[in-house]
């Protein structure tokens, strides 16, 4: 099976500070994202629904960006979380880069966008 990379970007009301925040502690993370998560040093282990998943923490620049690798993953993929300010708006813009197989794009953008939108409620837009 094809693997693509699926490239999606939202606009939040919260600063880049909450965002990362969100993104990287598991407070937060179980607010938006998994069910639990346990962190050892680099690696993250997401739980949902009883399964466990394990991902390295291959990049992290406060503020700006975050970048895993899930343990199953190819070399060249990853999933990774890109903040930024919007030059006119001042909205904070979160890319996410993530990739998934050719015939699984739509349903993985809609789950993005279901869990993008439980991350604006729980930190305030």
């Amino acid at each position: 099976m094809n693997r693509i990379k699926i490239e999606m970007e939202f606009l939040l009301k919260a600063s880049p500070a909450i965002v990362y925040q969100f993104l990287t502690t598991p407070a937060c993370l179980v607010r938006w994202f998994c069910d639990s998560v346990e962190i050892l040093g680099e690696e993250y282990h997401f739980s949902w629904n009883g399964s466990t998943e394990s991902a390295e923490m291959i990049d992290d620049i406060e503020e700006e960006r975050v970048r895993f690798r899930w343990e199953y993953a190819d070399d060249d993929e990853y999933l990774e979380f890109r903040i930024y300010k919007a030059e006119i708006t001042e909205d904070t813009v979160l890319e996410i880069t993530d990739f998934c197989d050719a015939d699984e794009e739509k349903e993985q953008k809609d789950l993005w966008a279901r869990q993008v939108t439980q991350l604006k409620v729980e930190s305030g837009g």
